[in-house]
């Protein structure tokens, strides 16, 4: 491999390494994967939101939201409220234990590499897109979904 080939390797393996250090860390903490502790943060930031905007707030598909809201139900840190005069729209609120655990959960709630992404000025951002699609269009084997899953969820803990 070329040296400028494996100076990258190298980033990527930093970047994926700091982000599953970052996920072990919650869930050693919190008992809750990177992706539950970040739907807590957006509800927590946003309470009486619908699940379809919380979705569209962390880039996920609404089953995935959906699955992830189950999940956090059942553990009673999630409650969903149906008051609006349309019976189908389901808000979302932090129970007193969900807000307990978002308030002393490590930081940032959303993860390492996202809260870096947002750091970055906007043609920082343009550029490394850019970047991306052009090392995705050399990759023939590429699973497509995976830009709609969490990143806890494609990180195993175990690496």
């Amino acid at each position: 491999m070329r040296e400028k080939s494996l100076e990258a390797l190298k980033k990527f393996r930093q970047i994926v390494s700091s982000a599953q250090q970052h996920f072990r860390r919650i869930e050693d903490q919190c008992g809750l994967s990177g992706a539950q502790l970040w739907v807590m943060r957006e509800v927590a930031g946003n309470p009486g939101q619908r699940v379809s905007d919380l979705a569209k707030a962390m880039s996920l598909h609404m089953s995935t939201a959906s699955n992830l809201l189950d999940k956090l139900t059942k553990r009673n840190l999630i409650r969903r409220e149906r008051n609006d005069a349309d019976q189908r729209i389901v808000r979302l609120f932090l129970t007193e234990e969900g807000m307990r655990i978002i308030a002393s959960a490590p930081q940032p709630a959303r993860g390492v590499l996202p809260e870096a992404l947002n750091r970055l000025p906007d043609e920082v951002l343009d550029s490394l897109n850019r970047s991306l699609a052009l090392l995705l269009d050399e990759i023939e084997v590429r699973d497509e979904t995976a830009a709609m899953k969490p990143l806890s969820d494609l990180i195993p803990s175990d690496l």
